[in-house]
C-alpha cells in the first residue's frame, strides 16, 4: 500500500484578508517573506533614501512652467526605481503585471471609493481646521496648448512617481515587520499600510501650505484607499491608474471652468 503523500502545512503567520480585500487570484505581495528573492535591510534603505533623493528632485529642482517640471518629475520616478531595479534584478517585475479586465475595473472602483472618502474627510477636515487650494492648474491656460500638453504627461509621470513613493517604502516596512519583528503577515501588512499613508500625507505639507491636518487627515486617507488598490491586486500599475484617474478629472474640471469663466 503506497504512503499518502500529506499536503505541506501553511504557515499560520501567512493567513490572508478576505476576498473583500484581497483577490483570490494566487498572487501575494512580493519580498515581505524573502519571496521571489531576499531584500536585505541594507538594501530596502537604500531604496527608501532613493525616494527621498527623487522627491527631493521633485521639490527643488525649478518648475516654472510644466515644460521645465518634467525633468524633476521624470526624476521623481527614475531614481529609485534605477535603485530598486539594481538591488532586486529581473524581481523589480514582481510589482507590474500586464493590467487585465479585473484591473481596469478596479482602477475606475477605487477611482469613485477615493472620490466619495476623499470628499467626507474633506469637508469634515475644511469646516474644523481649513484648507488650502491645490495650485497645480495655476497658469496652465495661459500659456499655452503645449503647457497643457506637458502638464498632462508630467502629471502623469508624477503620479506614477508617487506610488513608487508609497509602494517601496510599504515593502521594506512589511518585510522588516514580518521578517525582523516576526508579526503576523495581517499584522505586517496593516502597520505597513498606515504608516506610509502618514508617510505619504507628511509628503504633501508643502503642497497644502502646511497644513497638517489637510495633509495627513486627507491626503492621508486618500492614500489609504489607493493602496487598497495595490494591496488587493499587487499591481502598482492599478493604483496608479485610480491615482491618475482622479487627479486628472479632478484637473480637467478645473481648467475646464477656468475655460469657461474666461470666455
Amino acid at each position: 500500500m503506497e504512503d499518502s503523500i500529506s499536503a505541506p502545512a501553511i504557515d499560520p503567520r501567512k493567513k490572508r484578508f478576505g476576498r473583500l480585500i484581497e483577490r483570490n487570484d494566487g498572487r501575494d505581495v512580493p519580498f515581505y517573506d524573502g519571496s521571489p528573492v531576499e531584500v536585505a535591510t541594507w538594501k530596502w534603505l537604500l531604496i527608501i533614501a532613493s525616494c527621498v533623493v527623487g522627491f527631493a528632485a521633485l521639490i527643488f529642482l525649478p518648475q516654472e512652467t510644466n515644460v521645465l517640471a518634467l525633468l524633476p518629475r521624470f526624476l521623481f520616478v527614475a531614481i529609485p526605481m534605477a535603485v530598486f531595479i539594481g538591488l532586486t534584478g529581473p524581481f523589480w517585475k514582481s510589482i507590474f503585471y500586464k493590467p487585465t479586465g479585473a484591473d481596469y475595473r478596479d482602477m475606475v472602483i477605487f477611482w469613485l471609493l477615493n472620490l466619495a472618502v476623499s470628499f467626507v474627510v474633506g469637508l469634515i477636515v475644511s469646516s474644523i481646521f481649513g484648507a488650502n487650494a491645490n495650485k497645480a492648474t495655476d497658469g496652465v491656460l495661459e500659456r499655452g496648448p503645449g503647457e497643457v500638453v506637458a502638464f498632462y504627461v508630467g502629471t502623469g509621470i508624477q503620479l506614477l512617481g508617487e506610488e513608487v513613493f508609497t509602494i517601496l517604502p510599504l515593502l521594506a516596512v512589511m518585510y522588516w515587520l514580518y521578517t525582523k519583528a516576526r508579526l503576523n503577515r495581517t499584522t505586517s501588512m496593516l502597520l505597513a499600510w498606515l504608516i506610509t499613508a502618514i508617510w505619504f500625507g507628511a509628503a504633501h505639507l508643502p503642497t497644502y501650505g502646511w497644513n497638517v491636518a489637510q495633509s495627513l487627515l486627507v491626503i492621508g486617507t486618500a492614500r489609504i484607499v489607493l493602496t487598497l488598490a495595490f494591496l488587493r491586486t499587487k499591481n502598482i500599475l492599478v493604483s496608479t491608474g485610480a491615482h491618475i484617474l482622479n487627479d486628472w478629472v479632478t484637473f480637467s474640471l478645473v481648467l475646464v471652468a477656468a475655460a469657461t469663466a474666461g470666455i
